[in-house]
């Protein structure tokens, strides 16, 4: 009898076990693609007259690298980011372009074990690419370095496919789109 039950406890044990892995959304060696809009941000870039920006794009990269025990997965990646304002001035139009290249790091928390569920939160480190063109003058302007913190969440509705929303500051204050799991 106290064979059966500790057979019955040790299977038991294991289908639980087997069921919190199987939950968790985001583990060592897992890859990620995202692919967003960015909504909010001007990035300090002066404009004047009637002002339209576009939408901001973003695709952003990231691979589990290792385990922190039962907490979560630390990933590492990298971010591409566009936006741009046009300015109708009088009878010039100006164009501001705004570009990031980063290299990002991500914590990814496992703990709240939720089916389909990606919450994490990160750094990224990054060159903010700005230009200005205005009658066919183009030239930088305020191109630099920088640094930024994120948190998002990912949703999954199959197994590869789901969609994401972060805030931070990238491309946009908030970005929002699908998210391709491999």
């Amino acid at each position: 009898m106290k064979k059966t039950i500790s057979s019955l406890a040790v299977a038991a044990i294991t289908l639980f076990s087997v069921q919190f892995v199987a939950a968790q959304e985001f583990s060592k060696g897992t890859n990620v693609i995202n692919a967003g809009i960015g909504l909010g941000g001007n990035f300090n870039i002066g404009s004047f007259g009637n002002s339209s920006p576009s939408i901001g794009v973003n695709l952003s990269y990231e691979r589990g690298i290792w385990e922190t025990g039962d907490f979560g997965v630390v990933s590492l990646g990298g971010y591409l980011g566009y936006k741009s304002y046009r300015s109708d001035f009088q009878d010039d139009t100006f164009r501001y372009s705004y570009a990031i290249v980063g290299v990002r790091g991500a914590f990814h928390y496992i703990g709240l074990n939720v089916e389909n569920l990606d919450v994490y939160g990160g750094a990224m480190l990054a060159y903010n690419i700005a230009s200005f063109d205005g009658d066919g003058d183009v030239f930088s302007l305020n191109s630099r370095p920088s640094g930024t913190v994120f948190v998002g969440g990912r949703w999954y509705f199959t197994e590869n496919f789901g969609v994401f929303a972060e805030a931070g500051y990238g491309v946009a204050f908030l970005s929002l789109g699908a998210a391709f799991r491999f």
